[in-house]
């Protein structure tokens, strides 16, 4: 009889009286044995709190984050990322957003409220805290993202590292080898330090770095990230798109482009990255006015 067999008996039986001698010595060990760990698992389920309960129960579990602070984004943006991933992710998952206003969000989307005092771009460093209230691969992405296709791959790509992409300065300078933080993937508490760093002294740490990533880059240097290939997530005005130059009259933050470009990414390309000017409400290019919905 072979070791799953009886472990199927067993567990019909459920710790009922079993015959002994319809079975061999070792089949008996095997019976014993689970037996043992049988209880051994009940003990420690009575003698677990409900908190505890709770984070074993998330374990395993995909999460899609975005993050929206301030009145930039309104909640259209994250309801549009949410609707983008559903039409292009096969993988279950659960979608977070890490927020100082809720309101108007799909009632799908989990609500983790950010800490009093972070603003900006600094806010993102409390995304890779290991105290968040859930559990698993977290895919972090920008809320000035356009999903083009499928993007399994960024959940199933180099499983065992923490991933980013390089950033977008690449266009221009190829070598770049500096992070942009619009996609990062991650294990819940994994990259921890990258806040308690931070929030050790936020001044300190704004005073010496531009931005985010740039914190990103110099608190990983011990633990560097594996790179997304740059053609699966593309900026769209510097690396879709072919002209750059922005209509007059604009102000930085509304910026349009000044000409139409009937253009799409390439084939592999699975996100399109709008950051700075424009955003995706303000692009006329028919590929994004039919992605972004």
């Amino acid at each position: 009889m072979q070791n799953t067999d009886l472990t199927q008996q067993y567990t019909r039986h459920n710790l009922a009286k079993v015959d002994k001698s319809l079975y061999t010595k070792d089949e008996w060990k095997v019976l014993k044995a689970q037996r043992k760990a049988n209880k051994a698992q009940r003990n420690l389920n009575t003698t677990l709190q409900p908190s505890q309960v709770l984070v074993k129960g998330l374990e395993e579990k995909n999460y899609i984050m975005c993050l929206k602070h301030g009145t930039k984004y309104s909640s259209d943006y994250v309801n549009k990322l949410y609707n983008g991933v559903l039409r292009h992710c096969t993988i279950d998952f659960e979608m977070v957003c890490l927020t100082d206003d809720p309101r108007g969000l799909h009632p799908n989307i989990k609500v983790i409220s950010l800490p009093a005092g972070l603003q900006g771009w600094w806010c993102k460093p409390y995304m890779y805290s290991k105290d968040l209230p859930i559990n698993g691969v977290v895919l972090y992405m920008d809320l000035d993202v356009v999903i083009a296709a499928n993007i399994d791959k960024l959940f199933s790509y180099q499983p065992d590292n923490w991933c980013t992409i390089r950033d977008f300065t690449r266009a221009m300078r190829p070598k770049w080898p500096k992070y942009n933080s619009s996609i990062v993937r991650f294990k819940v508490g994994q990259l921890d330090s990258v806040w308690t760093d931070y929030i050790r002294d936020p001044k300190a740490v704004q005073r010496k770095h531009f931005g985010d990533q740039d914190w990103l880059f110099e608190a990983t240097r011990q633990q560097q990230a594996m790179l997304y290939p740059d053609s699966w997530i593309q900026s769209w005005k510097w690396e879709v798109r072919k002209s750059k130059e922005f209509a007059l009259g604009g102000q930085k933050g509304s910026r349009k482009l000044k000409v139409i470009e009937n253009v799409t990414p390439r084939v592999e390309c699975c996100v399109a990255v709008f950051h700075g000017d424009p955003n995706p409400h303000n692009c006329e290019d028919p590929w994004v006015i039919d992605n972004w919905k």
